[in-house]
């Protein structure tokens, strides 16, 4: 399996993405935000078409979309942790409006371009296995940047999860670090996209954090516990595929579903 240079290049690929995806994805989980982020990538999809419709790389332009759409939500994300449920539920509403016309924007974006079947499908649920080498000094280069953010924003953002009133009085800029963060959340949706797809991220940047966050373990053994989770269901997946010829984003999801699910029954008193 591995002396296929495009197996390397994958298992290389899935990889930076697993750990970048479970790293993010257990602060997006702790912040009650798994919902903006799973908009990110729909708002990502209609850059990453438009952007193959003016000739540009459709991993830069769903990066560049997807970040601007994560400053926005960062921006009106202030205070959210101390929203009321009315206010919680028209935020989702906002997400969900959004979240539905970027797909159908996305959607007349390849009907103007009047692209094959294959390339949308390679968007939407992802195509690991092809991924090259510019491609991937590409994702290592945006994963360096997101992990260098992560590091910069963790303490801060920490605080700002758990205790958004103190932190405040105690001088955190919230709204600063909230679009730092939807920035972040933003570049790791689109790179985890090369792996999962568009319509599938939601499983890799949510299901090992999810099942963290459930267990109830301390800040850094939850951030390490899900990305190796993440890194566990990318190769996994990987190994799947190369055995029964399933989709490797089948498997990546079909694995977060499945681990969420033995999670709660191991802890299900565990909130």
């Amino acid at each position: 399996m591995l002396h296929y240079e495009f197996m390397q290049n994958a298992f290389l690929a899935s990889g930076v993405v697993a750990i970048l995806s479970g790293l993010v994805g257990w602060f997006l989980v702790l912040r009650g935000q798994s919902f903006a982020g799973h908009a990110l990538s729909h708002i990502g999809f209609a850059g990453a078409t438009g952007a193959v419709l003016i000739g540009l790389s459709p991993l830069m332009g769903m990066a560049l979309s997807a970040v601007i759409a994560g400053l926005v939500l960062g921006w009106e994300a202030e205070g959210d942790l101390r929203a009321n449920a009315a206010t919680a539920n028209h935020r989702d509403s906002v997400i969900g409006l959004v979240l539905a016309a970027s797909l159908g924007l996305g959607l007349l974006f390849l009907q103007w371009q009047h692209a094959p079947v294959s390339s949308t499908t390679a968007l939407l649920f992802g195509n690991v296995l092809g991924v090259d080498h510019a491609t991937l000094r590409l994702l290592f280069l945006l994963a360096g940047l997101c992990l260098a953010g992560l590091c910069f924003l963790a303490r801060p953002l920490l605080f700002a999860s758990l205790d958004p009133d103190l932190a405040a009085a105690k001088g955190v800029r919230l709204r600063f670090v909230a679009c730092g963060f939807m920035s972040v959340v933003a570049l790791a949706t689109a790179i985890c996209s090369e792996t999962t797809g568009i319509l599938l991220v939601f499983s890799l940047l949510v299901g090992p954090a999810a099942c963290m966050l459930r267990l109830g373990l301390a800040p850094w053994a939850g951030l390490a516990g899900s990305a190796l989770l993440a890194l566990a269901l990318s190769w996994g997946g990987l190994v799947l595929s190369w055995y029964t010829d399933a989709p490797v984003s089948f498997w990546i999801s079909l694995g977060a579903a499945l681990s969420y699910i033995a999670v709660r029954f191991l802890a299900p008193a565990t909130r």
